[in-house]
C-alpha cells in the first residue's frame, strides 16, 4: 500500500508563475505560439504536449474556481459575473484555437512515435473531438453552458418553513427520517409544493436547452442530440443498445431486490401501506441517526475512518482540510447537490457538498471522498488530459470507496444497532439507486430522439418510464403532480445531460469491487489504488480489469452479483 506524500505544483515553463487569466487576450499570444511552434523531433513534440498541458491546467483551474464561488454562494452577483465573463467571453474564443493544436496534433508525424500504451485513448479523445467540432456550435455551447447554470440559481433558492425555521430542501430531507410520521408527512407536501411552485419555470428552461442541444447535434450531422453526445462522450466501450439491455436487467434483477427493501421497512414500520414520506424513516421511539453535528466533525470523523482504510487517504482529506478546499454544510443561497472538483494545476481538489447532519450526508461524504482520492492518485500524471478520466471510472473510485468505508462507520456510530442501520441504509441505496438511474436514462433517451416535443408528451413519457422501474409499493395518491414532475429534480438533466448511466455501470463495478474486498482487502485497495493512478492512460475495460472486475453490465454479470448482494441484504433486512 502506497503512503501519502504532500503534492508539490509543478513549476511553469510555460506561462509566469503569477500570470492571471483576465481576459481573452492575456490568453491568445500563449495560444498563438503552440500552434505557430515547428515541431522538428519526437522530442520537440513531446515538449509541446507539455506546453499545452500547462496552459489547459491553468485555464481549467481558473474556470473550476469560478464556478466553485458561484455555487458556494449564489446570490453573489460579483461570482455569477465572473462565471458568466468567462463563459461568454473566454471559453467560445478558446474554442477555435483549442481545435487548430488538435489538428496539429493529429498531423504531425511523430505522433505516431508517441508510446500507444499511454498515449492511446488521449489520442483517440483528440482525434472525436476535431471530428466533433463545429464552429457554428461554438457560441450556441456558450448559451447552453449558461444557462444551465441557471438550474441551480433556481433550486438554490428553494427553502420551506418547519416550525417557524426556514431551511433548504437539503436541510429539510432530515425530517423524512424522523419516526413521527405526521412530521414526515407535513415536511415533504411542503417540499412537493414548493418544488411545483418552480415547475412551469424549470419546463420553460428546460426547453430552452432541449432546443439548443438539438441544434449542437444537427450541426454537427447527427439526426439527435442524444446520438451526438455518446460520440461527445467517449463512449467508445459501449452501445445504446448496451444501455437497453442495462434497463432490461435492471428490471429483472434489481428491482426483486429493491422490493424486498421496500417490504423490509414496511414491516419495520409496522405499516399497511407505504407512502412516499416513508422510504428513509424509523419504527416510533426510534431516534434518527445524528452521525455528526457540523461539517468539521464530519470531516474529522471521515478522515479517522480514511485511515482505517489506507493512510494515503486521509492523507488526502488532511491536506484539501489545510487548503481550504471542503464546503460542506447546506445553506440558503448554495447551490443544491455534491461534487468534487479536480483542480488541473494544483493537485488538490475541492469538495462541495449540502450537510445537514444526515445519515446521506455520511454517504456523501464517502463518495466525494473517493473522487478526492482519485485526483491525488492521478495528478502525478505528465499531462492533464491524461487525468480527464471518463465517469464510469471516475464513479468506480467514489462508489467503491462508500463500500469499504462501511465497516468503519462506528466511528460515527458507537451503537452497535445504529451501526447496522446505517449499513443498511447504505445498501438500500446502492440497489434502489440503480432503478433511478435506469429511470433517467431511458427518459433521457426519449427527450432526445424526439425533439420537438411538448410538455405534456413529456410529462405522459415520463410517467410511463417512471411506472416501469416502479415497485407499485408505494402508494402516491394526492400527489400526482409532483410525480409527473419528479423527473426536475434530477440536476442532471438541466446541466450534465446523459451523464448519469455511468453511476449504473459503476455501482455494478463497485459492488464488484465489494466482493474482492470482502474475500481479500488489501489487494482489493491495491488494484483500486493501481486502476485510480492510471488516470486515462487506458480504456475502459483495461482499468476495470487492473482494478481486478469487470467492466460488463449484461444480464449475467447483473444476476451474479444481485445473487452475492441478495443474502447480505436478507440478513440486513431481518436484522
Amino acid at each position: 500500500m502506497r503512503t501519502f506524500e504532500p503534492l508539490i505544483q509543478k513549476e511553469r515553463q510555460l506561462l509566469p508563475i503569477d500570470f492571471k487569466i483576465t481576459d481573452w487576450e492575456a490568453l491568445l499570444p500563449y495560444f498563438e505560439e503552440l500552434i505557430a511552434r515547428e515541431l522538428n523531433s519526437k522530442a520537440e513534440l513531446e515538449h509541446w504536449l507539455q506546453d499545452v498541458s500547462e496552459l489547459e491546467a491553468v485555464i481549467s483551474e481558473d474556470a473550476c474556481w469560478r464556478q466553485i464561488k458561484m455555487t458556494c454562494d449564489t446570490t453573489n452577483k460579483e461570482y455569477e459575473e465572473a462565471f458568466t465573463y468567462f463563459c461568454m467571453e473566454i471559453e467560445p474564443k478558446m474554442k477555435p484555437y483549442g481545435f487548430e493544436l488538435n489538428k496539429k496534433l493529429l498531423v504531425c508525424p511523430f505522433t505516431k512515435e508517441l508510446d500507444n500504451s499511454i498515449y492511446f485513448p488521449y489520442l483517440r479523445n483528440v482525434d472525436n473531438a476535431a471530428k466533433l467540432y463545429r464552429e457554428e456550435n461554438v457560441p450556441l455551447q456558450a448559451d447552453m453552458n449558461l444557462l444551465a447554470q441557471q438550474y441551480g440559481v433556481i433550486s438554490g433558492a428553494m427553502a420551506v418553513e418547519v416550525d417557524g425555521k426556514e431551511y433548504t430542501l437539503q436541510q429539510a430531507a432530515k425530517f423524512l427520517h424522523s419516526p413521527d410520521r405526521a412530521i414526515r408527512e407535513t415536511v415533504f407536501t411542503k417540499v412537493a409544493a414548493r418544488r411545483i411552485q418552480d415547475k412551469d419555470k424549470l419546463n420553460e428552461l428546460f426547453d430552452q436547452l432541449l432546443a439548443i442541444r438539438h441544434k449542437i447535434a444537427v450541426n454537427a450531422g447527427y439526426d439527435n442530440y442524444r446520438d451526438y453526445k455518446f460520440r461527445e462522450l467517449g463512449r467508445f466501450d459501449y452501445t445504446v443498445q448496451d444501455c437497453f439491455a442495462f434497463h432490461e436487467a435492471v428490471r429483472e434483477h434489481i428491482m426483486p431486490l429493491q422490493a424486498m427493501l421496500t417490504r423490509h421497512r414496511q414491516k419495520r414500520l409496522g405499516l399497511d401501506t407505504m407512502r412516499p414520506w416513508d422510504g428513509d424513516a424509523e419504527p416510533a421511539g426510534t431516534e434518527p441517526l445524528h452521525p455528526f453535528k457540523d461539517g468539521q466533525e464530519l470531516v474529522a470523523k471521515a478522515e479517522e475512518v480514511f485511515n482505517m482504510l489506507s493512510p494515503y487517504f486521509s492523507g488526502c482529506l488532511q491536506t484539501m482540510q489545510q487548503m481550504h478546499r471542503l464546503d460542506l454544510e447546506s445553506r440558503k443561497g448554495k447551490a443544491p447537490g455534491g461534487y468534487n472538483c479536480p483542480l488541473a494545476e494544483t493537485g488538490v481538489p475541492f469538495i462541495f457538498m449540502n450537510a445537514a447532519g444526515t445519515m446521506g450526508d455520511v454517504i456523501t461524504m464517502m463518495h466525494e471522498g473517493g473522487h478526492a482520492v482519485h485526483s491525488f492518485l492521478s495528478h502525478p500524471l505528465k499531462l492533464s488530459a491524461f487525468k480527464e478520466y471518463p465517469m464510469e471510472i471516475a464513479e468506480l473510485a467514489s462508489m467503491s470507496m462508500e463500500l469499504f468505508s462501511m465497516e468503519h462507520w462506528d466511528v460515527f456510530f458507537k451503537d452497535g444497532n445504529e451501526l447496522k442501520r446505517a449499513q443498511l441504509e447504505e445498501m438500500e441505496r446502492v440497489i434502489s439507486v440503480l432503478p433511478w438511474i435506469a429511470t433517467i436514462d431511458k427518459y433521457q433517451h426519449w427527450l432526445y430522439t424526439n425533439p420537438g416535443h411538448s410538455i405534456t408528451q413529456r410529462e405522459e413519457a415520463w410517467l410511463a418510464i417512471l411506472n416501469e422501474f416502479s415497485n407499485g409499493i408505494t402508494d402516491w395518491s394526492g400527489f400526482d403532480e409532483y410525480r409527473t414532475n419528479f423527473w426536475q429534480k434530477q440536476l442532471h438533466l438541466f446541466e450534465v445531460p446523459f451523464y448519469y448511466i455511468e453511476y449504473g455501470i459503476a455501482q455494478l463495478g463497485a459492488i464488484a469491487m465489494w466482493r474482492q474486498y470482502r474475500g481479500n482487502k488489501e489487494q482489493a485497495l491495491n488494484n483500486y489504488m493501481s486502476a485510480l493512478s492510471l488516470g486515462y492512460t487506458k480504456t475502459l475495460k483495461e482499468l476495470y480489469a487492473t482494478a481486478g472486475i469487470k467492466f460488463d453490465f449484461s444480464a449475467g454479470y447483473m444476476k451474479e452479483l444481485a445473487d452475492f448482494v441478495a443474502p447480505i441484504l436478507g440478513e440486513m433486512g431481518e436484522a
